[in-house]
């Protein structure tokens, strides 16, 4: 089937044995997310694919990363994914919780595209229940592991539906994290912003850029900010 795989400029995303497919939520988050330049470590939460980490490899050539995930299915999918890349060496992908992941080391970059969906009906599916759905990874939980996880100069992005923002932000200041970017992101020009690009730091003083930006000029033609933040991903 077609939709079985996703080909990037340099590499394919395969997603037959995932429940969360390649989608715009990733794309933008692996093309938006900061990391220190030169060596550093990453931390993907959530991994699906692992199309955000294989993103932030190929921004970030000297990053070495670590994608997680809670599911099976998604793990075996996501290391078949990054053995096929270039960037095989860089990233390692395990089945882990990150609730329970030690806090030895600390990451310089944390990126999530978590569970979304907040008090709402549960999927049949339990595969894709898990991966949409806060039950499996609330706010609060999330929030806590990246605090204990960041390094102290360190930098997370999220990408979250924008009436979540309240919710995430809450729970961010209550574990020292400051948003530092947020970006409201708008299918099309007129209507409201349906998802939230936020990068936090422990920085408690810094002041947060806020920017509304567009997808889509019209229906089907790329807005120039999300063409120019892309193009070194979507083949055209």
């Amino acid at each position: 089937m077609a939709n079985e795989h996703f080909k990037f400029r340099q590499f394919t995303v395969w997603q037959d044995r995932c429940a969360m497919k390649v989608g715009t939520d990733g794309t933008l988050l692996g093309a938006w997310s900061q990391a220190p330049i030169g060596e550093c470590r990453i931390l993907d939460i959530g991994t699906g694919t692992a199309l955000v980490a294989l993103m932030m490899a190929q921004r970030y050539p000297q990053a070495r990363l670590t994608a997680i995930d809670i599911d099976g299915d998604a793990v075996a999918q996501a290391q078949d994914n990054v053995m096929k890349s270039p960037f095989s060496t860089r990233i390692t992908v395990i089945q882990a919780d990150v609730r329970n992941m030690p806090d030895d080391e600390g990451f310089d970059a944390i990126v999530s595209n978590p569970p979304y969906f907040v008090d709402s009906l549960s999927c049949p599916d339990p595969q894709r229940n898990t991966a949409r759905h806060t039950d499996s990874l609330s706010y609060h939980d999330l929030m806590y592991s990246v605090s204990k996880l960041l390094k102290k100069n360190g930098i997370f992005s999220v990408i979250i539906p924008e009436d979540n923002l309240s919710k995430l932000e809450s729970e961010a200041h209550l574990n020292g994290l400051f948003r530092s970017r947020l970006f409201r992101i708008h299918t099309t020009p007129r209507k409201p912003p349906k998802r939230c690009l936020i990068e936090f730091t422990k920085s408690a003083g810094r002041q947060s850029v806020i920017e509304d930006v567009v997808l889509n000029d019209s229906p089907g033609l790329r807005s120039d900010w999300y063409h120019q933040l892309t193009k070194d991903f979507y083949i055209r």
